[in-house]
């Protein structure tokens, strides 16, 4: 069994130890993941932040996807199929694309933080929203997400959730995606 774990941004994700997950399996991340660790594959579809990561020269130098890549910038087009997708759902087709047998996915909140106001660890900072911001559409991510596993029937996925992740009753179902409690997901890759 081969293992890949794919980083949303969602407030769920703190206090996981990125370079201990290195040691377990590759790690896929999304947008500005980059500015605190360099993931194994790092994925960005909104033109600005994009072109921001490919000018800082990290494309050069590592594993990057995006929509239009900078000629010259060492960019990697998106899968074609999902080239109008977001960043996450990228990051979980590469992940399956890449052949891993289990993909976890943490930081994928799908909802608003405690306060009921935008979740993102990266809120307040250049490329996101204030974190007083009213919380982000996720129905078009939800859609993306499903119509990814549904593409991977032989790849099975987790959803880590934590105490901000909403209950997506979209996702029930889908004989190939299971939860998993950040508390649950914690001790698993202590024990790995």
């Amino acid at each position: 069994m081969t293992e890949a774990f794919v980083l949303g941004n969602g407030i769920s994700r703190k206090g996981i130890d990125l370079p201990k997950l290195n040691y377990l399996g590759p790690i896929y991340g999304c947008n500005a993941l980059y500015r605190d660790y360099s993931p194994d594959v790092l994925v960005a579809t909104d033109k600005p932040i994009a072109n921001h990561i490919q000018s800082s020269g990290y494309s050069n130098e590592h594993i990057f996807y995006t929509r239009k890549p900078i000629r010259g910038l060492g960019a990697k087009t998106v899968i074609k199929k999902y080239y109008g997708y977001s960043s996450g759902p990228n990051a979980l087709a590469l992940a399956a694309e890449d052949g891993y047998s289990v993909v976890y996915f943490v930081g994928f909140d799908m909802g608003p933080n405690t306060n009921q106001k935008f979740n993102n660890v990266y809120a307040d900072s250049e490329f996101y929203k204030k974190s007083s911001a009213p919380p982000t559409f996720t129905g078009n991510w939800i859609r993306q997400i499903k119509t990814v596993i549904n593409d991977y029937p032989n790849t099975k996925f987790i959803r880590v959730t934590g105490p901000t992740s909403a209950t997506v009753n979209e996702f029930d179902g889908i004989q190939n995606l299971t939860h998993m409690s950040l508390s649950d997901f914690l001790s698993h890759i202590n024990t790995l």
